[in-house]
């Protein structure tokens, strides 16, 4: 299929976002802005302990405190909403523990809500909460990855904290590793770390008795899987429950999982009969929001005695937290890694173990580019082993191992589907933006001078638009089609009602661009509304990089359909064949000569105002709506590669991060300028992950960085300039060609920055093999290399 749209339109051209004049001046509408008649407020009473039983608990007090309206226990929301594990069904022989709302008789995790207390305000249910009694008995909690391969179990219950285990394996690979002439390895340790979106997790619940409905206003990301998940633990009808997500802070996946607090406020709303407001402060976000990343990976990579890469060899141990997250499950993460581990690359062989393990900390889940910077980080890290290894220079090495265009499309040896890639060009275009040549000369001439710089590469392929399929026979499962509702208005204007939703990235930008193009009229005529389950046709929402390669395809079509619709309705009232007209601009024209027949707004009026004139066989629909799904492919795999340059100081530890590049290839460009602020963003959350953000906890599960002093993010000035640059390689399944690009940045940064630090420290013979790499890691892989002379 081909995009068959005439040049000139809006595919391919930079668009500011339309909501960015609103937000900036303040008028946004979030979900702390909701503020209805008798609206009660909540606060959570959270477990202060990692693991510990409950004896007693006693809201006596609490329930006397002014203002305070109600106060549930785990007990009391049982009644109403039943519990749920993790999606065991895709993940065979996984052993998940049931979570509830709020904990009943045992707390597993620091932060985990315990009771629910409602007050007129906010500051007196939190006032409330600390009365309420509680006789905790604290038992040994397994915290870490290394305590998690030992005893206590995290929950009595299980046998052991073994939650999933995975094994994959190639025919011939033991022969084939054994006759190896060159094998390199590394063991890397992956901090725990999460998004910290600019608006915490938040809902306001209302119940409306009359009509049965409950109307969730909630900041997330997908609002009809949550409009399942609700109706189905609270036991109510689909059609009884309304999502509405307005505008969202930011989402990273973050808001993409169903949470404890979440459905307690949801259940209490029913119980109670007044909305409720639950907005997460930042500590709360810190203790409870889900984790990610937390893998330590041992791995191997082998070269015959050409040089030629024969396969890897992957071992990961990942931390779940106390519970596998709902409905996705909790080693997604893991298998993301073992998915693209060695993606770029043509090799034959491969073994993967995965241990997915509990532990009592919160739970991890899908975080931006779930897996695969954890699989791209091991796959460039042996890379530039090899390249050490074999005297070779890391971008040539890189351009001699990569999958060639004719050995696609094909199923690599760890079961990913590869096709329609450009390695070559990405790293053609990526060497011409940095110089790469000069930059290297400039590193060796100022290491003469004792200034410590480094560059690092770091190929990457991101599997995106995923299908449900990747999740298998789920519980419940997730909605990975995408719908687009479209009506011309009397006016000629035209509403598009989506089911991708927007947290920021520029989503709705970008469909009305697609919706533009394919009807026909100015991408001023076009409105744009997500994220109402009340008004917008069903469709996964937000994750895997789907709103333009799902949600944009639906688009296309949708205008094309109703384009047809136009012409046919346009035809007969001018007594021609509907193909010899067009619609350019907003108006009816003759395809041929282009000479101006009828403005839609004329034909638009005359079909919803005075229909009377119209022959009484004459089409009047104006409306259509349009699902689009893939049936060839799990998921749409693009590529890029990405590099950083940066310098040193030996005797601090600091990084300074002097550029950064990404060029990736994700299809046909329908905005050029949101696409770079994606990948822009994805790259800075990368970075993060690399130099700064960790969730650290004692031996004993106590969280130790829980505000923005300890928990460190990156900010304006630590960030380098970010070159972008483009490879389009439309996809060939759809007519839009686009593929996704919402998680390249985050794929492969921190893997160009391990590399690039590792070049640094090589003239002093150290190297690290953790993330995040602060100071202090730094300067122990120093004192460790010198230890060593």
């Amino acid at each position: 299929m081909t995009l068959d749209a005439p040049p000139g339109l809006p595919i391919g051209r930079p668009m500011p976002r339309p909501a960015t004049r609103r937000l900036v001046e303040g008028r946004g509408r979030y979900v702390d802005d909701f503020v209805l008649p008798r609206m009660l407020h909540a606060a959570f009473l959270r477990s202060p302990y990692a693991r510990a039983a409950i004896e007693r608990l006693d809201t006596a007090e609490a329930a006397r405190m002014p203002g305070v309206a109600r106060i549930f226990t785990g007990n009391e929301l049982a009644q109403v909403c039943r519990g749920w594990r993790g999606n065991s069904a895709a993940y065979p022989g996984m052993n998940s523990p049931v979570q509830r709302p709020l904990a009943i008789g045992r707390a597993n995790f620091q932060g985990e809500p315990v009771a629910l207390v409602l007050a007129d305000s906010r500051a007196q249910a939190e006032d409330a909460a600390e009365k309420i009694a509680v006789e905790w008995c604290p038992e040994p909690a397994t915290s870490s990855l290394e305590a998690a391969a030992g005893e206590p179990p995290a929950h009595p219950e299980l046998a052991s904290n073994l939650g999933w285990r995975h094994e994959i394996q190639t025919p011939g690979f033991a022969p084939a590793f054994a006759g190896a002439a060159t094998i390199v390895e590394d063991c890397l340790v992956f901090g725990r770390h999460t998004g910290v979106p600019l608006e915490p997790r938040g809902l306001v619940a209302e119940y409306d008795a009359g009509d049965e409905v409950l109307t969730l206003h909630h900041s997330h990301q997908v609002p009809h899987q949550m409009q399942q998940h609700f109706a189905d633990l609270l036991g109510l009808g689909e059609h009884r429950v309304r999502v509405q997500c307005p505008d969202v802070g930011g989402g990273f996946g973050i808001k993409l999982h169903l949470y404890p607090d979440e459905i307690a406020i949801a259940a209490a709303a029913l119980l109670v009969r007044r909305p409720i407001k639950w907005i997460a402060d930042r500590l709360e976000s810190m203790m409870s929001d889900i984790h990610a990343r937390e893998n330590a990976v041992a791995a191997r990579m082998a070269l015959d005695a050409e040089g030629r890469l024969i396969g890897f060899e992957f071992r990961d141990v990942c931390g779940m937290g106390a519970y596998s997250i709902y409905p996705r499950a909790s080693p997604g993460e893991a298998l993301g890694a073992v998915r693209t581990l060695g993606a770029p690359y043509s090799f034959r062989h491969f073994r993967a173990a995965v241990e997915a393990v509990f532990q009592n900390r919160p739970p991890t889940a899908m975080y931006r580019a779930v897996g695969f910077p954890i699989g791209t980080t091991t796959t460039e890290r042996l890379v530039d082993r090899a390249a050490r290894a074999l005297g070779e220079d890391p971008a040539a090495l890189r351009r001699r191992l990569y999958m060639r265009p004719e050995e696609m499309p094909c199923t690599s040896p760890n079961g990913t589907r590869l096709f329609e890639l450009s390695h070559e060009a990405c790293l053609d275009r990526l060497l011409q933006l940095m110089d790469y040549e000069a930059l290297k000369a400039e590193r060796e001439r100022l290491r003469g001078q004792h200034v410590f710089r480094g560059i690092g590469l770091a190929a990457f392929v991101e599997l995106t638009a995923a299908g449900v399929e990747v999740y298998g026979a789920a519980e419940r499962p997730v909605i990975a089609m995408d719908s687009v509702a479209l009506k011309i208005e009397p006016s000629g204007g035209v509403r598009v009602l989506a089911s991708v939703t927007e947290q920021g990235q520029g989503t709705s930008a970008a469909i009305a661009q697609i919706v533009a193009a394919a009807l026909g009229v100015g991408v001023e005529a076009v409105h744009v509304a997500t994220g109402d389950t009340a008004f917008v046709p069903a469709g996964g929402g937000a994750w895997a990089s789907r709103g333009v390669a799902i949600g944009g395809e639906a688009a296309w079509e949708a205008g094309r359909r109703l384009k047809d619709q136009v012409l046919r309705m346009a035809g007969r009232l001018l007594q021609v064949e509907a193909q010899a007209l067009d619609l350019v601009g907003g108006a009816v024209v003759e395809r041929d000569s282009g000479a101006a027949r009828m403005p839609l707004k004329e034909l638009a009026e005359l079909a919803y105002m005075r229909g009377h004139l119209l022959p009484p066989d004459a089409p009047l629909e104006l409306a259509v709506s349009h699902q689009y799904r893939r049936t060839a492919e799990a998921w749409i795999p693009t590529n890029g590669i990405q590099a950083s340059y940066l310098e040193l100081d030996p005797e601090t530890g600091l990084v300074r991060l002097l550029k950064h590049w990404c060029v990736e290839d994700c299809g046909r460009v329908v905005n050029p300028l949101l696409l770079d602020e994606q990948i822009r963003g994805g790259v800075v959350q990368g970075i993060g992950g690399a130099l700064f953000e960790a969730c650290r906890y004692d031996e004993e599960g106590q969280l130790l960085s829980g505000t923005l002093a300890d928990y460190l993010v990156p900010m304006t000035g630590e960030m380098p300039d970010i070159v972008i640059g483009h490879v389009e390689t439309p996809f060939s399944g759809t007519a839009l060609g686009a593929k996704g690009a919402g998680e390249s940045g985050t794929c492969a940064a921190a893997a160009a920055l391990l590399n690039a630090v590792n070049d640094a420290l090589a003239p002093l013979g150290a190297e690290v093999c953790e993330l995040p790499m602060t100071p202090a890691a730094i300067l122990a892989a120093l004192e460790k290399a010198r230890a060593a002379k």
